[in-house]
């Protein structure tokens, strides 16, 4: 029984020390020491021997099970030690691989110009202020000194809110105007941006959402002079100084006298095209000295301030800036069209 204990030993040694992976090396443990293995059934056999014979075994058993258990310990652990090294290689991060940059936003070109727009009006002493989007009739039109059969009035050219037309969607800044009048006494010199809306039909330069800028001037003396050197001013600035600008004569209701501004149109350099609608100019912007009723409203005395006013459509700023031909292209949300400014 002592040759079948040592025999048995060195098989199961040499077969721990060759198992390849944790599941074989727990089927040799089941095979070698588990209830019905091999160590236990050579145990069994113990009834046999003498009395003399049995301490021996016995001992000589217990050395034999502390051996393989100790050679399972072992082996167990450099089977982890492998596994771990395996992991730690196959998951290791190479530095020296060249890194994919995350995409990064970019300011879209709206906002680029609006911004551009708003440095050179607080270069010239300006501020900026902001109103309501949901603005009163009151605001929006009556002190303006828009009549109430003014076709801006109707419910097709306005997005009204309230059954008695009172609410609505601003169709300009213009109301930012008259409520810093009502606070603020002259001298003023505001820039006001934001959303506006009007119901128009959506073409390559128009939409019933879209952004404007509008300036006013309140002091002593200003004359319409002033307002065509600041208006020549921010277009030289936005567009170079070889920009070409043309005022007409106009008309508003809060503003008298009035001209409107247009810039030579950046598709056909005046020749004429669908941009421009074959004229060779593409309006920018109304103007024109503050009526002085709109002064009065306000309680600024017109025999003793005088301003100006005008309000720039900032999407035809843009498409005059980045020689965009169609205003449809600034609200797809296009990356391919974005990236490229």
């Amino acid at each position: 029984m002592k040759e079948m204990l040592q025999a048995m030993r060195d098989a199961a040694l040499a077969a721990i020390r060759q198992a390849g992976d944790m599941e074989a090396l727990e089927a040799l443990r089941v095979r070698y020491l588990g209830k019905k293995g091999e160590l236990t059934a050579v145990l069994k056999q113990m009834g046999r021997l003498s009395a003399q014979e049995r301490p021996v075994i016995g001992q000589l058993a217990n050395q034999i099970r502390a051996q393989v258990e100790a050679e399972l310990d072992s082996r167990r652990a450099a089977l982890a030690d492998a596994l771990l090294e395996a992991r730690l290689k196959e998951e290791a991060l190479d530095v020296t691989i060249p890194g994919q940059a995350p995409a990064l936003g970019k300011k879209h070109v709206i906002t680029t110009v609006l911004d551009e727009v708003t440095d050179i009006f607080v270069g010239m002493g300006f501020t900026i202020e902001d109103g309501p989007e949901i603005e009163l009739t009151t605001y929006d039109f009556d002190r303006l000194n828009i009549p109430e059969n003014h076709t801006v009035r109707e419910w097709t050219d306005t997005f009204y809110i309230s059954r008695d037309e009172k609410v609505h969607l601003r169709c300009q800044t213009s109301p930012v105007q008259v409520r810093v009048m009502d606070k603020t006494r002259p001298p003023i010199r505001i820039l006001s941006p934001g959303r506006v809306y009007r119901k128009d039909e959506i073409d390559a330069t128009h939409s019933p959402m879209f952004h404007q800028i509008e300036g006013l001037v309140v002091d002593r003396g200003i004359t319409m002079g002033d307002l065509k050197g600041i208006l020549n001013t921010l277009m030289q600035k936005l567009y170079g100084p070889d920009t070409v600008t043309r005022f007409r004569p106009h008309h508003f209701p809060f503003t008298e006298p009035s001209c409107e501004m247009d810039v030579q149109c950046f598709e056909c350099r005046g020749k004429g095209c669908r941009v421009c609608k074959g004229e060779g100019w593409i309006e920018i912007l109304g103007a024109g000295m503050v009526h002085p009723w709109v002064l009065e409203m306000s309680g600024i005395d017109p025999a003793e301030y005088s301003g100006f006013a005008f309000g720039v459509g900032l999407e035809r700023l843009v498409m005059r800036r980045f020689n965009i031909s169609d205003m449809r292209l600034l609200y797809e949300n296009d990356v391919r069209f974005l990236d490229q400014f």
